[in-house]
């Protein structure tokens, strides 16, 4: 008789773990800030000893609500080691979707940035169940009380310990539904900690390994990406937001061995002129996930970094990677890689209906095992739609698998263009018109047509100095899509927009569109190309958050 693994601690544990281990090795920099596991583990021991005398404990939820620091980083952690559940948020959040999330999941405390402290101010006062308020700065602001007086007050007295089943609450992430209010995805203790666990063991990630990554902290990508590196014992360089000349910096001045990010990240470094003396001989590996990445930018990353780039997929409703590649594996330039150890990917028919879908043939990803979450927070209905009774999670992506077991992912299933009948998914045209060589990033989104029904039109930001036409970005798709496949528009914008975690939102591509046809004006991108972050993309149909 087998047992299945089941770890009797939760992600609250993976500091004091690093701790005991590497206690004098640098396991944080933010700017100026560098910290040492022992005074990580010593910064979060204090805020959770000042939750728990502030009567915070296991059930409580606390949310956080505020830009990437290492303050953030304590606030997470030091919330897991006091037994409450961790509620990371979107940055990007109005005052009334804040005040939604704070009520929805009955938030008792809320650390906010020094940047979002006013908005936060603006609802505490109506939420009477929210008693803990405070700021990640070092001084009082808008009625919160200064994170250093929570340091102050908690260092130095004991911890009461707190123990977890696997399957406990540990962490609500919310992501957006159907009538554009967001679900709460429900992580457990399981889930979280085997993400980073198994991440870590598959990128082959060590106490010698240094990283650099912009991603947000609140995002699962980026939460991944920071503890599973504690966990292995490396050093975390966070960016507090991503701009492309930093980062290829910070990999040179750090001696980074891996980078993290999305793929606009990657169009961005490769467009920027400092990649021309940019120190990059440090790198091992680099991971991208986010959307479907472009072989002709993994390429050039490749070539310029000497190092592998390896995809990755998840969601938040798997608290991170639900697939990626084996950092000693073969490559296998376009896929998402294999299931993490445990995890079960299968394609089922897009219609709804019963039977295998061919080798090779297009279909819903689905994913089942210990990662896949326990439901969405008081919405049984939204959590049927998704959750099969056989623990089948429906991720909302188009897929296929080859016959190794790879698998691929074509787009989302709402972003997808019918064009006369046919089906269009705008992420294999981005690849082929982000590899012409006067784009640096690119988009594709739909256009209302009275013949076709929709037709595709290319969202294009040109390199720095170039000037591509129209007709030289869909001559270049010609020999590279079939005609139906191919854009009947190029746009040519200075920026595209983008989410808190720089993800491309062709949601508000048809706003480019408009504001380009009003007035008739086409412009073309004189400086570095940029994403403009932009409200998080609302979901318009009942499958989960688009993929990590």
């Amino acid at each position: 008789m087998t047992t299945a693994y089941a770890p009797t601690v939760g992600p609250g544990e993976i500091v004091p773990f690093a701790s005991a281990r590497y206690a004098e090795k640098t396991a944080l920099v933010c700017g100026a800030t560098r910290l040492t596991y022992h005074e990580l583990d010593e910064c979060s021991r204090a805020v959770a000893v000042a939750l728990q005398q502030r009567g915070v404990g296991v059930g409580d939820v606390v949310s956080i609500y505020g830009q990437n620091g290492w303050q953030w980083i304590v606030a997470y952690h030091g919330i897991l080691q006091a037994g409450a559940v961790v509620n990371p948020l979107n940055v990007m959040l109005t005052a009334p979707e804040l005040a939604h999330v704070l009520r929805d999941c009955r938030a008792c405390g809320l650390f906010a940035g020094p940047g979002q402290v006013e908005v936060a101010a603006s609802v505490v006062g109506d939420l009477p169940g929210l008693d803990l308020f405070a700021v990640l700065d070092d001084v009082e602001s808008a009625g919160a009380a200064a994170f250093w007086s929570l340091l102050t007050e908690g260092r130095g007295r004991r911890l009461t310990p707190v123990m977890h089943g696997p399957r406990d609450l540990c962490s609500i992430g919310y992501t957006s539904g159907t009538t554009g209010h967001p679900k709460g995805a429900m992580q457990s203790h399981q889930a979280v900690l085997l993400n980073c666990a198994l991440t870590a063991t598959m990128h082959g990630r060590t106490e010698r390994d240094t990283v650099v990554t912009a991603l947000p902290a609140a995002h699962v990508y980026g939460n991944v990406a920071i503890n599973s590196m504690f966990l292995a014992g490396g050093t975390v360089v966070l960016m507090d937001r991503f701009d492309p000349a930093t980062a290829l910096d910070l990999i040179g001045a750090e001696q980074a061995t891996m980078f993290e990010g999305v793929p606009a990240m990657y169009s961005m470094m490769l467009a920027d002129p400092a990649i021309e003396t940019a120190d990059l001989s440090s790198l091992r590996v680099s991971t991208v996930g986010g959307q479907t990445f472009s072989i002709d930018v993994l390429d050039r990353w490749q070539r310029r970094t000497n190092a592998q780039l390896i995809e990755l997929w998840g969601m938040t409703e798997l608290a991170g990677l639900g697939s990626t590649h084996s950092v000693y594996a073969p490559a296998c330039p376009g896929s998402i890689g294999v299931g993490l150890p445990g995890v079960e990917l299968g394609i089922e028919p897009i219609d709804g209906s019963a039977g295998p879908v061919p080798t090779g043939s297009h279909g819903e990803l689905v994913v089942r095992g210990p990662l896949v979450m326990l439901g969405y927070l008081g919405q049984p209905d939204a959590t049927a739609e998704v959750l099969t009774p056989d623990g089948w999670l429906r991720t909302g992506d188009v897929a296929y698998a080859d016959d190794t077991g790879h698998f691929y992912v074509v787009d989302r299933l709402k972003d997808m263009i019918i064009t006369a009948g046919y089906n269009v998914y705008p992420a294999e045209i981005e690849r082929v018109v982000a590899a012409h060589p006067d784009v640096a990033v690119a988009a594709v989104g739909r256009r209302a047509d009275p013949v076709r029904g929709e037709i595709a039109v290319a969202y294009v930001v040109p390199k720095p100095g170039r000037e591509p036409s129209v007709n030289s970005i869909i001559d270049h798709c010609r020999d590279r899509l079939a005609a139906y496949k191919r854009p009947r528009d190029v746009v040519f914008v200075d920026h595209l927009p983008a989410t808190s975690s720089g993800k491309l939102m062709r949601r508000a591509l048809a706003e480019l569109d408009q504001a380009a046809q009003a007035t008739c004006i086409v412009k073309i991108g004189a400086n570095t190309p940029k994403l403009v972050m932009a409200e998080d993309e609302v979901t318009q149909s009942s499958a989960p958050e688009a993929s990590i």
